[in-house]
């Protein structure tokens, strides 16, 4: 274990359950191995008594932001939305103003594509999306500046159509109802149907997975849905944190995340890492297992969360940054 933990009672790697997806099984061994990040066991124990207390958590999903109709049409609404869930950090940042108000980073993809269905764009149409330009999607994306990797973007929305048009009859719902109401399956059905959700890194030679976005997409269902109909899940519980740049920020903020001094420099002077270098690796797979200890830590305080709910919670903390926060790490990735 890290060095930092020397003399404490170790933190441990085992699993509790069986690990369908893979991701705590494979990331486990890079946080084994880490060089770069540790894991404190001591603020761990120190944020959970008075995160169990809390009522805000977990928060409620967002519905009201979002395109919702109920039907189907929302189903394929999603998966867009979370196929483009990636990589908006930039300087000077993208912006989308709507209604009066302007956004960056998700939310402003959540209300680019929503003014965009208002604006008469079929965005739940596999053919209008394994057909549509450049340019289109350049002006439903348009605002402040332009959104980092707009090509890349455009491949993914058309391959988001085709795969639609082929495997699925046009309608991503019917994916859903394949899965059986199991999360887990639709989460490695989307990972081996769309090349662009495969969030997979190397670590020596093994496999680690993330699966990122495709986990965020069944979370999403969950949320919009409110458990019913397209977001039934029975094993929600399978679902680990969605590793990406702002959650390992504000972990890093309650001092449960600790980067080894060289590590801290160079995020904290914006170094752009590799995609799956061995410190982006450290930090996303050190990220799922704190969240897994403080998961479990929460249990211990008699607050059974699942990981995903904390991950949300995470997540609006960082929205809620405050200036004295470290900048988070930067990959030009559509990984995250």
């Amino acid at each position: 274990m890290p060095e930092m933990l020397a003399g404490a009672e170790p933190l441990t790697l085992d699993l509790l359950q069986p690990d369908p997806l893979g991701v705590l099984t494979t990331t486990r061994l890079v946080v084994a191995e880490s060089i770069y990040v540790s894991i404190s066991r001591g603020a761990i124990e120190g944020l959970a008594p008075a995160l169990a207390r809390a009522r805000s958590l977990p928060p409620a999903w967002p519905r009201d932001r979002h395109f919702f109709d109920g039907t189907e049409k929302t189903v394929n609404w999603l998966l867009l939305l979370d196929a483009l869930n990636f990589s908006f950090w930039g300087d000077p940042p993208w912006r989308v103003t709507y209604q009066g108000e302007t956004h960056d980073g998700y939310w402003a993809l959540v209300l680019a594509l929503r003014r965009a269905v208002e604006e008469g764009h079929p965005l739940w149409d596999a053919g209008y999306l394994a057909e549509m330009s450049l340019p289109t999607l350049a002006h439903i994306l348009r605002g402040e500046n332009e959104i980092p990797l707009l090509p890349r973007r455009w491949e993914i929305v058309r391959e988001v159509g085709q795969v639609l048009r082929e495997r699925y009859g046009g309608q991503f719902a019917r994916a859903v109802e394949a899965a059986g109401r199991s999360a887990v399956r639709l989460v490695l059905q989307v990972v081996h149907d769309f090349p662009s959700f495969y969030d997979v890194a190397d670590w020596q030679g093994r496999e680690v997975r993330f699966f990122k976005r495709a986990q965020i997409l069944v979370a999403d269902l969950y949320g919009a849905f409110q458990g019913q109909a397209w977001g039934e899940f029975h094993d929600l519980d399978q679902l680990t944190a969605f590793a990406d740049y702002k959650l390992p920020q504000v972990l890093r903020r309650f001092d449960i995340l600790v980067y080894r001094p060289d590590l801290a420099q160079k995020v904290d002077h914006r170094f752009v890492f590799p995609p799956r270098s061995r410190e982006e690796v450290e930090i996303r797979a050190s990220t799922i297992w704190a969240v897994e200890w403080l998961r479990r830590e929460l249990a211990n305080h008699g607050r059974q969360l699942r990981a995903f709910e904390i991950d949300w919670w995470l997540w609006n903390e960082g929205q809620r940054s405050s200036g004295a926060d470290h900048p988070y790490h930067l990959v030009r990735t559509t990984d995250y």
